[in-house]
């Protein structure tokens, strides 16, 4: 049986305590975007703006029983793709893009479908969608029923709301220069906070503001970058773990005079997934978060690391890239796919998106099953 949203259990916060004269003194600095913009601003979201509180504090994440509800979908999904519905596949492999569909009117059988469509399309783009709008409450209620909602240890989140990770960048010429002086891309394949024990499966990220043209999302769908390597190196890659690290990503924020949330850790992950619905497996590795292969040495694991890393950035054959726009909602589960902002416009246009990142089970890896031989 699934468990109840009200089952779901939620992280642990360190309330501040009750102000008092002298505790005033030392009371916690908040970093406000809108105060950095003078007070006022041009974003179509002024409550969406990141926060930085410095007093939130909160304790290490405990184990949860995650239940997947894509297990419970009707595979028709007459529940989901309804009539005046239009489905789109963006590549043949990876991605569609969906009309004519509103996400926050589901019934608990079209969030089922839509789990599963998700898992097998990897990454979904749903447009005029009403996110956005609704109070941030109603957003949250609507991805807890696909998971405990994650709340990121160095993000920015709206004021009150630690469970939104946003992502924000009034993004003005200089910025642009500064943001490339020490690189030759903005490309950078990741899937999210892969450090922590239980990383998030089905998960939404919703636009605020977008320039007209570029800040683009690309996906690499890792299950075909892993259905494209030979029989003899998936063999070899079964059972091998690696290192996934957020103390780098701890480390830059504080040093930036940034916000922790939370004490940074490191988790052992396979290299190779399943899936708990589909059955597929997938690669999980990623360059923003996995560190070295458990049990190899070092020029080894770096060899091999840095053959899959490269693997997964070059497959255009199995990537995917969705253009922006308002009211657009991105779902793409990300147990199988990496992703990557694309940083290019240099318009000076707001890109404002809001992130609820339900989590998901611990990474599991089956026995691999030996290929069938070719018949000659």
């Amino acid at each position: 049986m699934a468990p109840s949203i009200a089952e779901i259990p939620t992280a642990n916060v360190v309330v501040p305590v009750k102000d008092t004269p002298a505790a005033a003194e030392n009371k916690p600095k908040i970093r406000r975007v809108i105060e950095e913009e003078g007070g006022t601003t041009t974003a179509s979201y002024p409550h969406y703006l990141p926060t930085w509180n410095h007093g939130e504090k909160y304790e290490p994440l405990q184990p949860f029983d995650h239940y997947d509800h894509g297990k419970d979908a009707d595979p028709s999904f007459k529940d989901l793709l309804t009539e005046g519905s239009r489905i789109q596949k963006l590549t043949p492999s990876t991605g569609s893009e969906v009309t004519g569909v509103q996400l926050s009117k589901l019934s608990d059988a079209g969030k089922d479908q839509l789990a599963l469509l998700v898992a097998q399309r990897k990454v979904v783009a749903f447009r005029d969608q009403d996110f956005a709008d609704l109070p941030i409450e109603n957003a949250l209620k609507f991805g807890g029923y696909f998971g405990r909602h994650h709340i990121h240890p160095t993000s920015g989140s709206p004021e009150g709301f630690p469970e939104i990770h946003l992502v924000h960048r009034n993004n003005n010429a200089w910025e642009f220069d500064e943001y490339l002086a020490a690189k030759n891309s903005s490309v950078s394949w990741h899937s999210d906070v892969t450090y922590e024990k239980q990383p998030p499966g089905t998960t939404f990220l919703y636009a605020l503001d977008t320039p007209e043209v570029g800040g683009d999302t690309a996906f690499v769908n890792q299950v075909e970058a892993y259905n494209r390597l030979s029989p003899a190196l998936k063999e070899r890659l079964h059972g091998l773990k690696a290192v996934h690290s957020g103390v780098e990503q701890a480390e830059n924020s504080a040093s930036r005079g940034g916000v922790v949330r939370r004490e940074p850790v490191q988790s052992i992950h396979p290299l190779v997934r399943t899936h708990p619905v589909t059955g597929e497996k997938a690669l999980f590795v990623n360059n923003g978060f996995t560190r070295r292969i458990v049990g190899l040495k070092t020029e080894e694991s770096d060899a091999l690391l840095g053959f899959l890393l490269a693997h997964i950035s070059r497959g255009i054959d199995y990537q995917a890239r969705v253009r922006w726009a308002p009211k657009t909602v991105v779902v793409w589960d990300n147990r199988v796919t990496a992703h990557s902002a694309i940083v290019d416009w240099t318009t000076g246009e707001r890109r404002h998106l809001a992130r609820i990142t339900p989590q998901a089970e611990a990474p599991f890896e089956t026995p691999y099953v030996p290929e069938k031989e070719p018949q000659a």
